[in-house]
């Protein structure tokens, strides 16, 4: 399969390695807007690892080339109900991920299982999450996930905000910066009496661009707007 890179950091190396190892070819690597608008070669899935300014425009011109595009860039997602409807108006193919790894997912789903379980039972409700210091935006993606995760399932919470807050229906996220730290992301639920926790670590990119290679294998040839329920199907 020909797979196009946009965004070569250190997302875009790792998910280079694995699909070599997978026995994909790398047809191009994309570090500006420039080389993508010029961008000619045939590409069966781009995969778009860049920056919260440039994936808008990354994905408006991989519509527009007929580029099936997997996305796991965050810090954006005010616009993505926008690019979602750009997809089905353009018949392109988008799939989004705030994280690609197996775990996380898994994680997802227990966060809202328990979610529910929490609600009216007196505890309080917070998120932490650790990240490197080159990490740009606060807070991830997947801590925002999570947050919505709760947010549907537990009535008491109607919104999320970055740090300390008086309002109680608003969901706390904690953002930590620190180096070296692992990925780390941690669901809370504090009461006089006891604490409860759900944590996952990750240990390396590796499952992250596992993930983003085996989604891209199951998109080729697909139309449509697709999310890691579709492709997992829990």
């Amino acid at each position: 399969m020909n797979l196009l890179l946009i965004g070569y950091g250190k997302m875009g190396k790792a998910i280079e390695a694995i699909a070599l190892k997978r026995g994909h070819t790398i047809v191009g690597k994309i570090v500006n807007y420039d080389d993508l608008q010029k961008f000619n070669s045939k590409v069966d899935v781009a995969i778009e690892f860049s920056r919260p300014e440039a994936v808008v425009e990354n994905l408006k011109i991989c519509f527009d080339k007929k580029i099936p595009v997997a996305c796991g860039t965050t810090g954006w997602l005010e616009k993505k109900q926008e690019i979602e409807k750009l997809c089905v108006q353009k018949q392109g193919t988008f799939f989004y991920a705030p994280n690609y790894t197996l775990g996380v997912n898994v994680f997802f789903k227990v966060n809202e299982f328990l979610a529910k379980m929490m609600n009216n039972q007196g505890y309080e409700v917070s998120i932490d999450e650790t990240h490197h210091t080159q990490k740009k935006d606060a807070p991830s993606g997947t801590a925002i996930a999570l947050a919505q995760g709760i947010i549907k399932n537990n009535p008491s919470k109607k919104e999320w905000t970055l740090g300390a807050t008086s309002n109680p229906e608003a969901l706390v996220i904690n953002a930590f910066r620190i180096d070296p730290a692992p990925g780390t992301h941690v669901v809370k639920y504090q009461s006089a009496i006891d604490d409860i926790e759900i944590r996952h670590t990750a240990h390396s990119r590796e499952g992250f661009a596992m993930g983003a290679v085996l989604v891209a294998e199951w998109l080729a040839g697909k139309t449509g707007v697709y999310s890691m329920d579709d492709f997992l199907k829990f």
